[in-house]
């Protein structure tokens, strides 16, 4: 069997995307619903460029400085332009962006620049604990 060793396969396919006009409050209705830690940031005529958005941007740009996220846009607190990952980069690789760019979540691009899916950190976590137990076709080299 072929080993999985690339973002391709471990990433997710469900991107949740948000209108940059959007609340915090409603965004992070969203998040929750969907079950998800990150929401992609629409682009739009007053906003050209996809972001993200991150619980931990949540967590720093609303819930550390007291801001009423009822008040608050997507777009003032997304991290934009995006920074992503090839899905047929290696895992290595890909930690290894996260670990020096302290990154928790990365949209993921095929070969076209198109967006295909989301990884993150917490996908990390089952990609270690397979390589601990070396089960089937998720051993990793």
């Amino acid at each position: 069997m072929q080993q999985k060793q690339t973002v391709r396969d471990w990433m997710k396919d469900l991107i949740v995307f948000v209108d940059p006009e959007t609340t915090v409050t409603d965004a992070l209705t969203l998040m929750r619903h969907r079950y998800v830690n990150s929401l992609i940031v629409r682009k739009t005529e007053s906003n050209p460029e996809y972001g993200i958005v991150t619980a931990f941007d949540v967590c720093d740009k609303i819930v550390a400085r007291e801001a009423n996220p009822s008040k608050v846009t997507v777009v003032e607190i997304m991290n934009s332009p995006l920074k992503t990952v090839s899905e047929d980069m290696s895992l290595k690789e890909c930690a290894e962006k996260m670990k020096e760019n302290r990154f928790h979540h990365l949209p993921v691009v095929d070969k076209d620049g198109k967006l295909v899916g989301m990884i993150n950190a917490e996908d990390f976590l089952v990609v270690a604990e397979v390589m601990g137990r070396g089960n089937g076709e998720r051993v990793l080299s």
